[in-house]
């Protein structure tokens, strides 16, 4: 038996580019073909006109005095706006910070703080989240912060304004003494042990991770890309943006969030020949009342990631959405993200069944998490990767940096896998407690540390369990004060707002004790067991569902 490890294909060479260049040799090729089309703004961008609006957000930027590798914020939803910021601050060498549209006062914070942001480009609201409420909250107590910049507002067109100030020849000269191994993104990634991490990306990480997915889908100038997906995640902004510019394709955004109606009207409207969700955001779109009223034959192509697909869902997107050609795909944000792809060519049960084989210029291999030896292939272990699109590290953080990259330069995902004899990888679990809702990634670890600041509260335990619709959710065991009075609804009461909304707990339990290990370790896969057996989680989440 062969042993379970691989290398991707290097015929194709890695780009050595940052991904200004990038653009602009990618505007020189195609200066007339649509670069980014938003409908719901009115927007709609051939490449030069998309480059030339770059350069002015990134001239109006190096006006506010923002130099090569301060950190810029984006706290937003989708939008053309979003898109201008990504590449005018890669081009003007500032690094780009992520901040999930969901988060509140809390983690905006932490992130704001731990990434030193200097500037926070922002909009006023999204959804039930007023923004400025919450920034004029923290701004206080976030120091390094000097200016913040409001969409649709005078903030954003005086910066325009302010670009007249910088001459172009400036900003060329700025570009041209970036490297493309230089860091460009920072994205915050939950920790499984107390706040969140900053994982830090590079040009050449994410440039090239782009470039290799919109390879494994196909792309080139005549291909529309429908990005649902939110942009402050790698699926967004590099699967989504970097993968069209690399090839000429053209980004379109359906929406400032999901919206399955949106999503079918924008297809027909466009003639989109991929489109990008989690299952959740298929099975949505398929579900639609009017889903029969939509053309959507122009689509052949796609990427479905963040958790399982069911094998009746991807047949239906194959054949009522005409996507033949979609792919799955399997990384994480340390790792630019893309680490194994199948095949446009694959059949069902390798898409519903597996997350492809190894991406270009990458090296894979499954370890026994308590050896590090390579497993064989068919055993199970922790899925490692290794190449180009490992991260930079982790923002401020060498010792956790550390704990996730080996002295080898491997990358542990915490994920248990196997690898078959064709190279096929199966995610089967996960060595750490991660929760994935709904294609959110939510890690207990930072729920807990929240809940332990209720004066009430004493302990915590946070678990996830099964769900219908979302894969699973967040149940909290919660252990109090003696004569305490907390119930269930002031648990939740007290993370929401405070705590984005996918990490507020769905089941809240009262435990005295917590079940241990003979060496004091709290089990949790017997607290999630409890809930199943003891709550019913599973038929409540069904009765939900109908």
């Amino acid at each position: 038996m062969a042993l379970a490890e691989a290398a991707g294909p290097t015929n194709v060479p890695l780009i050595d580019e940052t991904i200004g260049q990038n653009l602009e040799a990618t505007v020189a090729r195609f200066p007339d073909r649509d670069a980014l089309v938003a409908p719901h703004q009115g927007i709609r961008y051939t490449y030069a006109e998309f480059n030339d609006a770059v350069d002015i957000v990134a001239r109006g930027l190096l006006a506010t005095s923002v130099k090569v590798g301060d950190r810029i914020g984006i706290w937003s939803p989708n939008n053309a706006e979003w898109v201008l910021v990504q590449y005018a601050t890669a081009k003007i060498g500032a690094i780009l910070v992520n901040i999930n549209p969901a988060y509140r006062t809390t983690e905006l914070e932490y992130t704001l703080n731990q990434s030193g942001c200097r500037t926070l480009i922002s909009a006023r609201s999204h959804l039930s989240s007023d923004y400025v409420a919450m920034i004029d909250e923290v701004r206080p107590r976030a120091p390094a912060l000097e200016q913040v910049i409001y969409l649709d507002s005078e903030d954003w067109q005086n910066l325009i304004s302010a670009a007249e100030t910088v001459t172009a020849q400036t900003l060329r000269d700025t570009s041209a003494s970036l490297s493309a191994d230089q860091p460009v993104n920072i994205q915050y990634t939950s920790g499984t042990t107390g706040f969140p991490k900053g994982a830090t990306l590079s040009h050449a990480n994410i440039l090239n991770n782009g470039y290799f997915v919109g390879e494994a889908c196909g792309y080139d100038e005549t291909d529309r890309v429908c990005i649902p997906v939110p942009f402050y995640h790698c699926f967004g902004m590099v699967l989504g943006n970097l993968a069209c510019t690399t090839h000429g394709s053209a980004i379109v955004i359906p929406g400032t969030s999901f919206d399955p109606r949106a999503v079918l009207e924008t297809i027909e409207a466009e003639g989109c020949t991929s489109l990008y969700g989690v299952p959740t955001m298929f099975i949505e779109e398929l579900n639609h009342e009017n889903f029969d009223d939509y053309d959507l034959t122009t689509l052949r192509t796609g990427i479905m990631a963040g958790s399982p697909c069911p094998t009746e869902i991807m047949t239906r997107v194959i054949s009522d959405m005409h996507m033949e050609q979609v792919t799955i795909a399997y990384g994480m944000t340390e790792t630019s993200p893309v680490s194994t792809q199948t095949g446009a060519d694959d059949d069902t049960e390798r898409r519903v069944s597996t997350v492809g084989r190894v991406h270009p210029h990458v090296e894979i291999k499954i370890v026994d998490p308590e050896t590090g030896r390579t497993v064989e292939r068919g055993d199970q272990g922790e899925f490692c990767t290794r190449g180009y699109s490992v991260m930079v590290g982790y923002w401020n953080d060498p010792d956790r940096t550390a704990e996730a990259i080996d002295a080898d330069a491997w990358m542990h995902t915490g994920d248990l896998a196997t690898m078959d004899e064709e190279g096929y990888v199966k995610i089967v679990g996960r060595i750490k407690d991660m929760i994935i809702r709904g294609g959110e990634n939510v890690y207990p670890s930072e729920i807990e540390e929240y809940l332990y600041t209720h004066p009430e509260i004493v302990a915590a335990q946070v678990v996830g369990v099964p769900d219908e619709k979302f894969g699973e959710q967040v149940m909290a065991w919660v252990k109090t004060k003696p004569g305490a009075t907390l119930t269930e609804e002031e648990v939740k009461e007290f993370c929401r707002g405070r705590i984005a909304h996918f990490k507020v707990p769905a089941y809240v339990a009262f435990i005295d004790e917590f079940p241990m290990t003979v060496t004091g370790k709290i089990q949790k896969f017997r607290l999630r067991e409890m809930a199943i057996e003891d709550l019913d989680i599973e038929r409540a989440a069904q009765t939900e569902m109908a």
